[in-house]
């Protein structure tokens, strides 16, 4: 039963997952009460661990797509933050179905409450909305470039453009919608059981393991701190400018793949000699990185890499003054010392023999 409120109110659809949490978290330290609607699929409740106990939070689990829960749940507040969606390569490429229906379906139920209960919605989208465009960095009004459906990959892309048009559709009907695509955002609690490059990178180098990089990692990403966009995100919620409007949320600092697997071996090789006190100096870091055939990371076939992403921040500065505050070096430093320390805390759990 979510509690009766005098402040405002906030619905997270998504909200015990990475980006939802850091989101919630934000808008609960500012005072406002806030609603989580996780079905935990992807979500844990770890990454919720800061409210417990919290009057002015809910966990709510169940699913975006039951119409009758996200309308009840949507009557009580009076903005929502439509995250919830299917997300990872590898996941998409597992579970295209299952994928497509969280996205479209889950996107439409929001949306559909909204207007019932005239709630403002943001609604989540990504850069993977612009494809192959090859022009950069790349602006909310450039025309996109998918690729054929017979790569999986790209059903992703096309069930957020859907949704971007769903929720565009609703705001000409008088709905308050803001969309915001993300790029890349990176930081603590983020999971990489997915295929997210950045903790892949990180559980690997501090395990001792080659670093996975797939394909010839000439390909470039720009990395946003997860912190970041939740003040993107809050900015854009606040912006009455910001209604009707897409906008892109990203790092502009890009880098290869290869270079970020030597950063990252890099920032971890500081971390653990700053622990340990003469430790011998590690291998150079490439014969650390293992570079990986696509056809080895995607046995199931489906995929198309993307070479480069940036995004144009022109509008979203013009709106709001927003733009990123956090280097990928401090990021790195965050990620690292995040994992190192639930590394360090599995060791104290677990018998040395059953991590060998």
């Amino acid at each position: 039963m979510v509690r009766q409120h005098s402040k405002k109110v906030f619905l997270i659809t998504g909200g015990a997952g990475f980006v939802g949490s850091h989101l919630g978290e934000r808008l609960l330290g500012e005072g406002n009460r806030v609603i989580v609607l996780d079905n935990l699929s992807t979500g844990k409740t770890s990454n919720i661990s800061f409210a417990e106990n919290d009057p002015r939070f809910d966990l709510v689990v169940g699913d975006v797509t039951d119409a009758p829960l996200v309308e009840r749940l949507t009557s009580f507040a009076e903005t929502v933050f439509h995250l919830a969606a299917a997300v990872g390569v590898k996941l998409i490429l597992a579970d295209a179905i299952g994928s497509l229906k969280t996205n479209v379906a889950g996107a439409e139920t929001v949306l559909e409450a909204c207007t019932r209960q005239r709630t403002k919605a943001l609604i989540a989208s990504t850069s993977e909305v612009y494809g192959k465009v090859a022009r950069i960095p790349q602006r909310e009004d450039d025309d996109v470039l998918l690729g054929p459906t017979c790569y999986g990959r790209w059903s992703y892309a096309a069930s957020k453009m859907l949704d971007e048009f769903i929720g565009l559709a609703y705001h000409r009907q008088g709905l308050p919608v803001v969309i915001f695509r993300l790029f890349n955002t990176v930081g603590p609690r983020q999971s990489g059981r997915y295929g997210m490059v950045l903790p892949r990178f990180v559980s690997a180098a501090l395990k001792g393991e080659a670093v996975p990089v797939y394909g010839d990692g000439t390909q470039s990403r720009c990395f946003l701190h997860v912190r970041d966009a939740v003040e993107a995100l809050v900015r854009l919620e606040r912006s009455p400018k910001a209604v009707g409007e897409v906008f892109n949320v990203g790092s502009t600092e890009p880098v290869t793949i290869a270079e970020l697997a030597r950063r990252v071996l890099a920032a971890v090789d500081s971390r653990v000699s700053g622990r340990r006190v003469g430790t011998a100096a590690a291998s150079p870091a490439e014969a650390r990185i293992r570079y990986v055939p696509y056809g080895e990371a995607y046995p199931s076939g489906g995929f198309e890499e993307i070479g480069h992403r940036m995004p144009d921040i022109t509008k979203i500065r013009g709106v709001t003054r927003w733009r990123p505050k956090r280097s990928l070096g401090e990021i790195l430093e965050d990620v690292v010392d995040e994992r190192s320390l639930a590394l360090e805390e599995l060791r104290e759990q677990v018998p040395v023999a059953a991590l060998a």
